[in-house]
């Protein structure tokens, strides 16, 4: 074969490579929960804090596990609440101090209820998820949220960044990576 045959395999390889240093680094991790039941694949090493914080009146020690890439915050946050009715109760304060935060409109809102019977009594559980968009520091910002309460606790997985900088596809993989254990 002729090097001129090869020139367009050649081009095609390094115009990839030249895309590919131009994307966020993305370097996905299986990462299981200390303080609360859960698994989620974060895009970077996570850093973990918790502090105890307001919601709507309760206060509850909250944890927060997070990592960014380019801008975009990857992050989960679980608390226990004294009972069930505070757990549900603290879904829709975090959603609604989010959205706030950000001033944000929410563009779609899914939410969903439900009860089981147990071995151990009644399983009780309740999600919201949310796309929203609104600005921060004069940047237009874009929030996916999802919400959930099971029994007393509950959790807070969220992605929000620049709107423009948010890839689907990066944040439809950490969002379906969640789960309870």
């Amino acid at each position: 074969m002729r090097i001129s045959s090869f020139k367009p395999l050649i081009v095609s390889l390094l115009a990839g490579l030249a895309l590919a240093a131009c994307s966020p680094q993305y370097n996905w991790r299986d990462y299981s929960s200390q303080d609360a039941p859960f698994r989620v694949m974060f895009p970077d090493k996570p850093a973990t804090h918790a502090r105890d914080v307001d919601l709507n009146g309760m206060t509850v020690k909250m944890t927060m596990t997070a990592a960014q890439v380019d801008g975009t915050m990857f992050a989960v946050g679980s608390g226990e609440a004294p009972d069930a009715d505070k757990a549900e109760a603290a879904v829709t304060a975090m959603k609604t101090a989010l959205v706030r935060n950000i001033g944000a409109t929410v563009k779609s809102e899914k939410q969903g209820k439900s009860s089981a019977a147990t071995g151990s009594g009644t399983a009780r559980s309740s999600a919201i998820d949310i796309d929203a968009s609104g600005m921060q520091k004069g940047a237009p910002m874009r929030l996916v949220g999802h919400f959930e309460s099971r029994n007393k606790r509950f959790y807070q997985v969220i992605v929000m960044g620049p709107e423009k900088a948010m890839s689907q596809d990066q944040v439809d993989m950490f969002m379906s990576s969640f789960k309870l254990q």
